[in-house]
């Protein structure tokens, strides 16, 4: 398997670990591999260009056979895949919110800073590399500044705490936070009340070669039916707006417990300055005990393996595919389509 850089490794270790419990007697070689978007890091990530930023190289390495899976964060992953090329396992999702980590340069001890971003001076720089956070942001926190800030979380969190950083704060996905171990230096979670998060954010996804029937079998067992199932929807959400990394969408869902094992789905568009925004909301139901109408044909386009699970409909990832499809279209006949061409125009104009 392939990874890049100390959070890839150590995700890549998480699924390996988890392997090592289902398959003790079986050896796993870590192979590290660089990607555009690791090393372009003072360009935007919305002026590249290029939706695979974080995978083209580790899938090139997969196509060629030179490793046999990769480990993603399944934020980074777009919503279609090479050809021959799939998603076998979306094990348990972490934390899904985005976090706000504060700069240490006045002093203080991490503990003693648990502060919001309202009670930021105006005109205070915060840095992220997120055209969906600074939307949201910049509808919610008017009196704050915006500015890219890119490279791993080593990197920005160099940037951040640089004595002649002009950065006052910083926003990343707790669970990278989480998995490096810095949940002392997070200062506030923005809540999931009113704070939007992105497609796949906080969980991995394992991708390796569909004609590879042996390590698909080997990682099925890793899936967790209710981080499979919502993500489905998600990704098929943004499959639908035909949006990526680049462009300022937002969801939320959650599964209810059973009988009924309710999927709700909630998407969210915005213009870049945050000033226009088209928010969405659907339901249905994945028990076994339900009848839901379903298309298998759009269960392909989030480029996930099908798969089924106990206690849910048996057909469950075609109905949450055919919720984020829905949605999608909604979004898009409510005004996100104007919204997503505007988008577009602007990332064109950018690049001339």
């Amino acid at each position: 398997m392939a990874y890049i850089f100390q959070l890839a490794l150590i995700q890549t270790n998480i699924i390996v670990d988890q392997l090592h419990l289902l398959h003790p007697h079986h050896k796993f070689e870590i192979v590290g591999i660089s990607t555009i978007g690791d090393k372009i890091l003072d360009v935007a990530l919305s002026k590249i260009g290029e939706k695979s930023l974080f995978t083209k190289e580790l899938e090139i390495a997969l196509v060629e056979g030179e490793v046999d899976f990769v480990v993603h964060s399944l934020k980074d992953l777009p919503t279609v895949l090479p050809e021959g090329l799939t998603i076998a396992a979306i094990p348990k999702r972490d934390d899904p919110r985005d976090a706000v980590i504060l700069s240490m340069n006045n002093g203080d001890t991490p503990s003693s800073r648990k502060i919001q971003l309202s009670d930021l001076p105006k005109g205070s720089i915060v840095g992220t590399s997120s055209p969906r956070r600074i939307a949201q942001m910049r509808r919610k926190y008017s009196h704050l500044d915006f500015l890219d800030i890119r490279g791993n979380l080593n990197t920005r969190l160099k940037k951040l705490d640089d004595p002649a950083s002009q950065y006052a704060g910083i926003i990343l996905a707790a669970a990278g936070i989480n998995r490096m171990g810095w949940q002392d230096r997070i200062s506030a979670h923005l809540e999931l009340d009113n704070w939007e998060y992105a497609v796949g954010q906080g969980a991995l996804g394992v991708e390796c070669a569909s004609s590879n029937l042996e390590v698909i079998n080997l990682l099925q067992p890793l899936n967790d039916p209710e981080t499979y199932l919502s993500c489905i929807a998600e990704r098929n959400f943004l499959r639908t707006l035909e949006g990526g990394c680049s462009v300022p969408v937002g969801v939320r869902s959650t599964i209810m417990p059973v009988p009924t094992n309710d999927l709700h789905l909630s998407g969210d568009v915005y213009s870049l300055d945050g000033s226009k925004h088209i928010a969405v909301h659907k339901t249905a139901s994945l028990s076994e005990v339900f009848v839901e109408t379903y298309d298998e044909g759009s269960c392909d386009m989030t480029s996930v393996l099908t798969i089924t699970f106990p206690s849910y409909h048996p057909k469950a990832c075609f109905i949450a595919a055919k919720l984020g499809r829905d949605l999608g279209e909604e979004a898009l006949n409510s005004g996100a389509n104007e919204i997503m061409k505007v988008v577009q125009q602007l990332k064109t104009n950018s690049k001339t």
